[in-house]
């Protein structure tokens, strides 16, 4: 993998077909977008359907001209100081060799410099701990927790946000 090719840019519809074949099942499905489409498995009309709203500013990282992850960001409020990143992934097939880590950071950068946000929140189910783990490495702390039910199970959410002053 060559890191040195590393790059953020504006998600493209034809980013959908490649995001959406790393959902291989619903458990995983769910930890990644918890309920916010009603079925599984998505298309990439779905995806494209949930952007075309223009309420998010959604992402493709690259390496190279492959896309390698995938993020949203988005106003949670109507005071701009805060974005909000969501589903936040990375191919299956490049895991465990830091790329999360990578793509948040670009997102923070991308979010301080041309949102002018002053703060980055997420939520992340528990029992993603993997996430959980990459987002507490680049220096999101927790600031509260919830039950949320999800595939007839209870799953604690944590709340998650990092200053940018």
């Amino acid at each position: 993998m060559d890191l040195e090719k590393i790059t953020l840019r504006e998600y493209k519809s034809n980013d959908a077909k490649t995001v959406v074949s790393w959902l291989k099942d619903e458990y995983a499905f769910r930890q990644w977008c918890a309920d916010r489409y009603e079925n599984f498995p998505i298309t990439a009309d779905d995806m494209n359907a949930l952007y075309s709203n223009g309420d998010v500013l959604p992402f493709a990282f690259c390496i190279g001209n492959e896309v390698a992850g995938h993020f949203i960001i988005r106003y949670p409020n109507e005071n701009r100081d805060e974005v909000r990143l969501g589903f936040v992934i990375v191919d299956d097939k490049k895991r465990g060799h830091g790329l999360g880590k990578k793509m948040i950071q670009f997102a923070l950068k991308y979010a301080a410099e041309n949102l002018h946000a002053k703060k980055v929140s997420l939520g992340v189910f528990e029992n993603n701990p993997g996430a959980l783990k990459c987002y507490k490495s680049c220096g999101f702390r927790e600031v509260s927790q919830s039950t949320y039910t999800c595939l007839g199970e209870h799953w604690k959410s944590i709340e998650m946000e990092i200053s940018l002053e």
